[in-house]
């Protein structure tokens, strides 16, 4: 016998770093839409303020984009069922292409509120139709034993771009072309990358429907959402993700102005400190990972998740005006922050083990609630101005003990006997347990 016959085959430098080499470019053209999706949101707050729209609108324009968000996040996984992800991948770039044009051209160009409203509204249905349509695909095609490393690469491209490196470019092209020929310049991004991620990937598995023909494509759309009902810890799980990263949102909404108008930090340093904020987010997403492993996933959803996030809200808020003008102060309570929203990517590894017969479907109520929070944040923020008045201090402390409730919904996550047993049941059988992602 040859020993080309008997030798393993060579990995490359994608397996060794845990990336499916089928699917390598559509994780570097994920990688680019991403930037380009996230250069307007360390100054889209600041450039509707200085055009003349109130905060009362600012909040107003995030919360419709986030319900679309939401709407769009849980369709791909239908849809992708259908019709298969690639194609649902070309209709999230197709769509976010267009309403692009139409939000700068009809919108930002003339200063139309109504159009401002409408068209970033509607584009909120695409990115999340590209982004997660490409999640279903990984979970699709890739092997089981590198599914968990493959999602972790999936998320650090996303977290990367949206807003980490997305703002960092707003921050360069700003001083040479202006604040609106940058939003045009995000649309060349995510064309780009969605250009890449779509023709350079040819891996089939991800132009076919996904489930058999045979069924039926209301099974496909509701059972995912029965599992709410039938398994009632899949929404406690669902409402703490969604606690998870809203005060993402909110703050993307409310803090630019508080940075750059009431502490006179220069847009320069607002990016920057953005940028710091969500690079501590990639990087520990990766450490709760690990260190809930020997913890366990609860203890570090519940105290660093819930419980820091309580201490780091007002930290984030209070720092920069304990210590004006100390940008090492406030990066230090933004880096604080940025961990404890980490420390919740757990959930993503307790979902699978609740239920252990349905972990699609328990997932999709985790990404559900990643589509809730972009709008539940801004809405939180609109609902304390409603009933507090004026004043970022409501805002913070609302967040604050929301945070605190988190860290004791989680100690009803607990696992069954049943769905424990059933796992190890399918552990012994060679069926490996996978998570899709935070």
């Amino acid at each position: 016998m040859k020993m080309s016959e008997t030798a393993a085959p060579k990995r490359g430098l994608a397996e060794i770093l845990g990336i499916p080499r089928a699917l390598f470019w559509a994780f570097v053209g994920q990688l680019l839409f991403m930037v380009g999706d996230g250069v307007e949101a360390g100054y889209l707050d600041t450039y509707m303020l200085h055009h003349g729209h109130s905060q009362g609108f600012v909040n107003e324009l995030f919360t419709l984009y986030g319900i679309t968000v939401m709407i769009a996040a849980w369709f791909s996984g239908p849809l992708s069922d259908l019709m298969g992800p690639k194609k649902v991948m070309w209709i999230g770039l197709i769509l976010w292409a267009l309403l692009e044009v139409c939000f700068l051209t009809f919108g930002l160009g003339p200063n139309s509120g109504p159009m401002i409203l409408l068209f970033y509204a509607l584009r909120g249905f695409a990115y999340p139709l590209f982004a997660y349509g490409f999640l279903v695909w990984i979970a699709a095609a890739t092997p089981a034993a590198m599914l968990g490393s493959a999602a972790g690469w999936f998320w650090f491209s996303f977290s990367a771009g949206l807003p980490t490196l997305g703002s960092q470019f707003a921050r360069y092209t700003i001083p040479y072309l202006g604040e609106l020929k940058t939003f045009w310049c995000s649309l060349g991004l995510v064309i780009i990358g969605g250009l890449v991620a779509l023709l350079f990937t040819h891996e089939p598995t991800g132009k076919k429907r996904l489930l058999p023909d045979h069924v039926p494509t209301k099974d496909i759309f509701f059972g995912s959402l029965s599992i709410m009902w039938r398994e009632p810890k899949t929404t406690i799980a669902g409402i703490v993700r969604i606690i998870d990263t809203s005060s993402e949102y909110a703050f993307l909404a409310i803090m630019p102005a508080f940075f750059v108008d009431q502490l006179h930090f220069s847009l320069e340093q607002w990016l920057n400190l953005l940028s710091l904020i969500f690079l501590s987010n990639i990087l520990f997403n990766l450490v709760s990972g690990m260190i809930a492993d020997t913890l366990g996933h609860r203890f570090v959803v519940s105290v660093f998740g819930g419980i820091g996030g309580f201490i780091a809200i007002p930290l984030f808020y209070y720092v920069p005006i304990w210590y004006p003008g100390n940008f090492w102060a406030v990066a230090a309570a933004g880096i604080f922050y940025g961990a404890t929203v980490a420390a919740f990517v757990p959930l993503s590894g307790l979902m699978p083990q609740i239920c252990p017969r349905e972990k699609a479907a328990a997932l999709s109520i985790l990404g559900l609630g990643a589509g809730a929070s972009t709008w539940v944040g801004p809405a939180i923020v609109s609902f304390c101005g409603a009933v507090f008045g004026p004043g970022m201090s409501y805002v913070i402390w609302t967040f604050a003990v929301i945070y605190l409730a988190s860290a004791g919904m989680t100690l009803a996550l607990k696992i069954s006997p049943e769905a424990r047993r059933y796992t190890e049941e399918a552990t012994a059988r060679g069926e490996v347990s996978t998570t899709i992602g935070h």
